[in-house]
């Protein structure tokens, strides 16, 4: 089965999908280890991993394409992208699309944000006209190939022009095509109930810890109706917490002798990345060779 196609049947089940967030090909061959059923990454997280340098539309298309191509090669899973807000006009959107289609993503959200765009939960936002944002979307959807591809429509307007002006963006984008919604940084459980109560369409929420939006159980959440649940920086705020206390250790004491809890074993790690799969495939070409070589003598 194609990735898009389980993509979608994991987004229109009845059952919540919460999904993980990753930053890196590392994180996205983990995530499949403990049993992800898919995987996304925010330009956030993907800004940080490879620049060391905040979400502020610094990595371009073809670099955030390149990146969502390593991450779905090492896992295997379903990877939901990061679309920004199209990078540039139509034709820019429509390219992105194809690209992204190419990269073998899953699906992806574009926004409504003017360029270059800022962190949902930052604060200096602004967005574009709601027919600006439909003129993108619509260019997203005529350059689809694959129409399992999930192209899901974000607004960022509730923290410029209000909660309700952001509810009906979001009904414009649904009559638009959009397969699902993503009205980002509800700023409490009363406007997190309302999102899904008032669209018709698979909605997600975003769940960034420090943020705006209340973190709220998850059987809470698939009570209110939502389809989808990341936590797309989780694991980079992870990931920054152990290497600094990993590094300030190892810069103190000049060796690693107290970090043996921390760190996982040399034969553990080459199975995580693989290498016993390598092994094998290398054995295997080798007898076949053999084999070939053999029968010519």
């Amino acid at each position: 089965m194609r990735s898009t196609t389980q993509f979608r049947r994991l987004v229109e089940a009845p059952e919540m999908l919460v999904l993980p967030g990753v930053a890196d090909a590392l994180g996205a061959r983990i995530a499949a280890e403990c049993g992800a059923r898919a995987i996304v990454c925010g330009g956030y997280a993907a800004t940080a991993t490879l620049l060391g340098k905040p979400d502020t539309s610094l990595l371009g298309m073809a670099e955030l394409a390149d990146h969502y191509a390593r991450l779905v090669d090492a896992s295997g899973l379903p990877v939901f992208a990061d679309g920004d807000t199209g990078f540039g006009n139509v034709s820019q959107v429509a390219r992105m699309t194809r690209a992204y289609e190419r990269a073998g993503v899953a699906g992806f959200f574009i926004e409504d944000q003017v360029f270059p765009k800022r962190c949902g939960h930052m604060a200096g936002k602004a967005v574009v006209p709601a027919a600006e944002m439909v003129a993108r979307l619509k260019a997203a959807l005529d350059a689809r190939v694959d129409g399992d591809l999930v192209i899901m429509a974000r607004t960022d307007a509730n923290a410029v022009e209000g909660f309700e002006a952001a509810l009906e963006r979001a009904h414009l984008y649904r009559e638009a095509g959009a397969d699902a919604l993503f009205v980002e940084a509800p700023r409490s459980e009363a406007e997190l109930a309302r999102v899904p109560a008032a669209l018709d369409a698979p909605c997600m929420v975003n769940n960034i810890e420090g943020g705006l939006t209340p973190l709220l159980p998850p059987d809470r959440l698939a009570a209110m109706g939502y389809a989808i649940s990341v936590f797309a920086v989780t694991m980079p705020y992870a990931m920054a917490r152990v290497m600094r206390r990993v590094l300030s250790t190892l810069l103190a004491d000049g060796t690693s002798a107290a970090l043996s809890a921390e760190l996982v074993a040399f034969d553990d790690f080459n199975a995580l990345v693989g290498l016993p799969e390598v092994r094998a495939a290398e054995a295997r070409l080798a007898d076949a060779t053999a084999a070939v070589v053999g029968r010519r003598r």
